[in-house]
């Protein structure tokens, strides 16, 4: 795991860019503190940090690769790793007569793609963003995996292409790119809906995201040019008579192949816990591979936010060691800066907060975590994926009285039984669902923004990702939703971003392109099951092929994550004071309305309504203004200091 960037100039004067890029690459220390190295031509800059898992002694970059007659033809820089690397090797070296100098994943990227084009990332299993920089024919080759389990900005101007894995080192570069810092409005709103920024954009409007799934193709003097390659789709495959066991068999044989890939490394592997199924599923099966497998988990004292206790169970279940850390309120408000420094652009997931300290305490044991991240969008685990089903009665109305229902809830007083349904079911399944961040409506981003554009909410966002699904059952829609928005824009980012802020590599081994394509095959009755009486069962199809694997403490648990207390906290002396604080020297009086955010936390403070998520989207947004735009906040970012060898 690492960090990179790279400048590809339009005017082929690198060497006046050269100190410019070696110095921005210091914001990126922590996604790789083990080396640090540079390359340069008459065209390109790369600059790397370098956290060493595979190959250690060997492997370094920038890196150089080419055939028998021309053998340093490819420069690259490669953020990632490649799980069937070892098989793609031998593949490459029978077929073709490819040849390598190292043991590690990097040269099998480059010979790939010189022996099969562009595609080659199709036969990639790993998470990468990755450039390849061809010195004949002056090509620059920059690719991200499929779901978007690393980052990879990118920012084109008149004076070239930067392209780095942390927005804070693009931003170094705009300048020779004939690039501005400006702020993009449309993304300010887009954030305050979603609760993060929405892929492709960033909140600075001339450094965007190259796209989860696509890679991107850049001559000197050019825009890039994108191709998207994966675009997840659910086919599903209804159940044959006798079939059941055969799925749910052939769904534990991809995850355990996927978690054997995953535990690849030169270094220790361990696994994140908490009290739910899918981290449980990873740990066990890990435990096959490593006997020796340390766990870690975190809660807070606050009684009904802490897993612990079952996380604690779960590792003595499966014969782990386990490691627990508990943050305090005073913790959790001092990491604020520092974490949202981390993130480059505001996320308002309250559960970034205890995923920093965690995996800050397992970086003391090991260099690698895996994780269950992407089971619930595979394979339906969102509470939220049930309510088509409830909302089933509506779909046999009327357009006409649908509408009337939607206005007969206007009229109903907030908080009465029925309210919320009757609302829903009013909409149609492309107006009411844009992912599980659901906090401000209309009403209330008027209240706040000082620019609300009504055309720049949700559906802005979301209505091409429909367009792509027209015909799916409700389910899938919202899984598929679910992909390109909340999973890539919130999960993945924070899970990025709050483990390498540790130097420390996180692997999600849900996320593999082989167990998509048993997961894309499962029909919406082995997602949401009915139990007993009236009850649901998410991943319906998952758990049953877990039995026998997850202990059965777990198996139908419900889902909590790393819950944490913010309703509470706000109320009270915890982080009422703090937000009070930040809302009064925040200088955001030209985007957000302070008068009605003030009131909105004296309301919450007072129990007459529950602005939690609200408030947290708005304060999360004022620190990383502090930070990024006013310079008011300077964060204690500490260098990384671990034990060697670990």
């Amino acid at each position: 795991m690492c960090g990179l960037l790279g400048l590809l100039t339009s005017t082929g004067t690198t060497g006046e860019t050269v100190d410019m890029v070696d110095n921005a690459m210091h914001c990126l220390r922590h996604r790789g503190p083990d080396e640090h190295g540079t390359w340069h031509d008459e065209d390109m800059v790369f600059g790397f940090n370098r956290l060493s898992i595979i190959d250690i002694a060997h492997s370094h970059q920038p890196l150089r690769w080419g055939p028998k007659d021309f053998p340093d033809r490819y420069a690259l820089t490669f953020n990632g790793e490649i799980y069937n690397y070892l098989e793609l090797r031998a593949e490459l070296a029978e077929k073709h007569g490819a040849e390598f100098r190292t043991q590690g994943d990097s040269e099998t990227i480059v010979a790939a793609f010189h022996h099969w084009g562009p595609h080659a990332v199709r036969r990639l299993r790993g998470m990468y963003a990755f450039a390849i920089w061809d010195t004949l024919e002056r090509t620059a080759f920059v690719a991200r995996d499929p779901f978007g389990i690393k980052p990879l900005f990118i920012a084109s101007g008149p004076g070239g292409t930067a392209f780095g894995s942390e927005k804070k080192s693009v931003l170094q570069l705009l300048r020779p790119l004939g690039l501005t810092n400006d702020l993009d409005p449309r993304a300010i709103e887009h954030y305050t809906v979603l609760q993060y920024v929405p892929e492709p954009e960033t909140l600075h409007r001339d450094v965007r995201r190259l796209e989860s799934g696509c890679f991107a193709t850049i001559k000197p003097g050019r825009e890039p040019e994108v191709t998207r390659y994966f675009d997840p789709a659910f086919r599903v495959k209804p159940f044959e008579s006798g079939s059941e066991r055969d799925r749910y068999a052939e769904i534990a044989a991809a995850l355990e192949d996927s978690v054997a890939k995953h535990m690849r490394a030169d270094v220790t592997v361990g696994s994140f816990l908490s009290g739910g199924i899918d981290s449980t599923a990873i740990a066990a099966l890990a435990m096959r591979h490593n006997p020796n497998l340390v766990t870690f988990t975190t809660g807070f004292e606050r009684e009904g936010y802490s897993e612990v206790d079952v996380a604690a169970e779960s590792a003595a279940a499966i014969g782990a060691r386990h490691v627990v850390k508990v943050v305090s309120p005073s913790e959790f408000a001092e990491a604020i800066p520092e974490i949202v420094w981390y993130l480059d652009d505001p996320v308002a997931d309250p559960a970034l907060v205890p995923l920093y300290f965690v995996a800050r305490e397992a970086r003391k044991y090991v260099k690698v975590v895996l994780s269950g991240e992407g089971a619930d969008e595979l394979f339906g685990g969102y509470t939220i994926y049930r309510e088509p089903l409830s909302l089933r009665p509506f779909e046999r109305l009327s357009p006409g009285m649908r509408r009337a229902a939607g206005r007969l809830s206007e009229r109903i007083p907030d908080g009465t039984r029925g309210k919320s349904l009757l609302h829903r079911g009013s909409m149609s399944l492309e107006e009411r669902y844009y992912g599980n961040a659901r906090s401000f409506n209309d009403a209330q981003l008027r209240s706040v923004l000082r620019e609300f554009r009504p055309e720049w909410t949700h559906r802005d966002v979301t209505a091409s990702i429909y367009e792509r699904s027209e015909g799916w059952d409700p389910v899938a829609r919202m899984q598929h939703l679910d992909l390109f928005t909340w999973l890539r824009g919130d999960i993945l980012v924070k899970a990025d971003k709050m483990t390498m802020a540790n130097s420390l590599e996180l692997r999600v081994p849900f996320l593999d392109p082989e167990v998509f394509k048993v997961a894309e095959q499962i029909p919406l009755e082995q997602k949401i099951s009915s139990g007993r009486g009236n009850e649901q069962t998410t991943k319906y199809a998952l758990r049953k092929a877990l039995e026998g694997i997850v202990p059965d403490h777990v198996l139908h648990r419900a889902k909590l994550g790393f819950p944490v207390p913010l309703r509470h906290w706000l109320r009270g002396t915890e982080l009422f004071d703090w937000a009070q604080m930040q809302i009064a020297a925040s200088q955001t009086d030209h985007l957000l309305n302070k008068a009605a955010i003030k009131t909105m936390l004296e309301d919450h403070r007072d129990g007459r309504s529950d602005h939690s998520r609200r408030l947290w989207t708005l304060l999360i947004f004022m620190v990383w203004h502090g930070i990024f735009v006013e310079g008011r906040i300077v964060p204690a970012i500490k260098e990384p200091a671990y034990p060697v060898n670990v």
